[in-house]
């Protein structure tokens, strides 16, 4: 089969690694493969929150095998997301600079509300279509999804960090099993999800699905059992722990339907499971087959046409800070005539890659003045804050912070970013904006008949030359421009303004 009609999806969960492939088929996305393996990097937290080289080592060791599978996949084919461990790890960048090595491709580190948003769109997209008002819980390795929604749109979404490793290492450490291990697992766990009490209350839904990990090791253990296929009730749960406690410890369970992998956390995710039926009045809960790795492979999709929700994502924001839409959107078309200048034309830059920064640069454009709302005074730096301690889904927390670094560094001395500064397209990005907030300083369509833009990104130089006819025309501009001239002298990176 060739490689051009295939998605591939990676989940780097804390209890176990998930690679999916899938060709859309007709509108569905049908599985061509699925590569399940247990590396327990939430295991691997030690007390100061850092990954053990041990636990890096498994991480890696899996990534590889995942990396041969895909390997001649295309960057825009790949979809590869980790979560509450990683978005926990001190030491999660040299994990990832590694990993995304052996791999082959970008590791994104998403937001709890960006996992659960994902989480739902693959539940739903694998749900019969119905009206029902639903409710989605995932009970992860270190942290716990609950979404409502209806059809294929979720109306609220929260992660709270409590989950199926986390409180098995917590609450039953060397695998021993109590009837008071439970209780207090059961009251720490109701502590941390007690606000969903008023978020997911029952009269917000009709349904309540269980993605995933916990909720499908349930389901199949209560019906290997004989209990009723296809749901998990109070009374399976509580068979369930009667079952855990007469066992004891980890070496005498004797359990149908509970794989090896599982049985190791099964005691943190019962319980965990058992408060949210409790906190949530939940009679009844239905195993879904969606999960967060198909709702990537949908995203993904959703990227290569016209849905992608980040678009949506940066225009709510803009609005909700009051953004001059007609000043972003000539900021915009500046930046994007600038920057296809910069960007150089080779080979190695494709089509696709050069979209795809002018997507990003766009965004930054429509956010630059968020900080307006705060303060005019050191808008750019209330932007960047903005950017950096929000949740928007669809994005990463690297795009997020790559835009509010753009957004930080829109105007005023570059030396604050010193970090990008390694990075030729960011730094394209940044001048093009820079260039194009100082063309547009009038808040009117710039001239731009008479400028002409040259890159040399080996030489870390951009020259611009300037008509002497424009610069009568345009003074102040041409002003502003030697301005940052000298703003650029301060960086490895050169800025020359020619008069012809």
């Amino acid at each position: 089969m060739q490689t051009k009609s295939l998605f591939a999806a990676i989940d780097l969960g804390s209890n176990s690694f998930r690679l999916e492939i899938g060709q859309m088929d007709a509108g569905m996305l049908r599985r061509v493969e699925y590569i399940k393996e247990t590396v327990r990097q939430g295991n691997g937290l030690d007390g100061d929150r850092n990954l053990t080289e041990e636990a890096m080592e498994r991480g890696w060791d899996c990534l590889a095998r995942f990396g041969e599978r895909i390997a001649g996949f295309k960057p825009s084919q790949v979809r590869a997301v980790a979560t509450q461990t990683l978005r926990e790890a001190r030491n999660r960048d040299v994990f990832l600079a590694k990993a995304k090595r052996i791999l082959g491709f970008p590791i994104e580190v998403i937001a709890g509300r960006e996992e659960a948003r994902l989480i739902y769109l693959g539940v739903s997209h694998l749900l019969p279509q119905s009206d029902e008002r639903r409710l989605v819980i995932d009970i992860g390795g270190r942290s716990t999804e609950m979404i409502l929604g209806q059809r294929e749109t979720a109306t609220t979404l929260e992660s709270y960090r409590v989950g199926s490793v986390a409180w098995s290492m917590k609450f039953f450490p060397g695998g021993v099993w109590s009837a008071a291990s439970f209780k207090a697992a059961e009251i720490a766990a109701k502590a941390v999800l007690d606000e969903a009490q008023s978020l997911f209350s029952k009269g917000q839904w009709e349904k309540c699905y269980g993605s995933s990990g916990t909720v499908g090791a349930v389901a199949d253990v209560l019906s290997a059992a004989g209990w009723a296929e296809g749901k998990i009730t109070r009374e399976g749960l509580a068979w369930l722990k009667d079952r855990l406690l007469k066992a004891n410890k980890l070496d005498n369970l004797r359990l149908e339907g509970v794989k090896e992998d599982r049985k190791p956390v099964i005691g943190g995710g019962l319980a965990v499971l058992q408060a949210v039926f409790d906190l949530l009045n939940i009679d009844e809960m239905h195993p879904a087959q969606g999960a967060l790795r198909h709702g990537a492979l949908y995203d993904l999709i959703d990227r290569e046409g016209s849905q992608d929700v980040r678009s949506s994502m940066v225009d709510w924001l803009a609005q909700r800070f009051g953004t001059d839409k007609l000043q972003a959107e000539r900021v915009s078309r500046t930046a994007q005539i600038l920057l296809q200048d910069l960007i150089p034309e080779v080979p190695a830059t494709s089509t696709m890659t050069r979209q795809r920064y002018l997507k990003k640069l766009h965004w930054a454009c429509q956010l630059h003045e968020t900080g307006m709302r705060i303060s005019h005074s050191d808008y750019h730096k209330h932007g960047a804050y903005i950017l950096d301690n929000t949740d928007l889904p669809g994005f990463t927390l690297n795009e997020l912070h790559r835009l509010s670094q753009l957004v930080l560094g829109h105007r005023g001395k570059l030396r604050k970013l010193e970090s990008e500064m390694e990075d030729s397209t960011f730094v394209q990005q940044l001048m093009a904006l820079r260039l194009a907030v100082i063309l547009c300083h009038a808040r009117r369509d710039p001239d731009l008949s008479g400028l002409k833009l040259h890159s040399d990104a080996l030489r870390r130089l951009v020259r611009m030359n300037i008509s002497a006819a424009w610069c009568e025309l345009w003074p102040q501009s041409a002003h502003l421009l030697l301005e940052e001239k000298a703003a650029w002298q301060k960086t490895d990176w050169a800025f020359q303004v020619q008069m012809d």
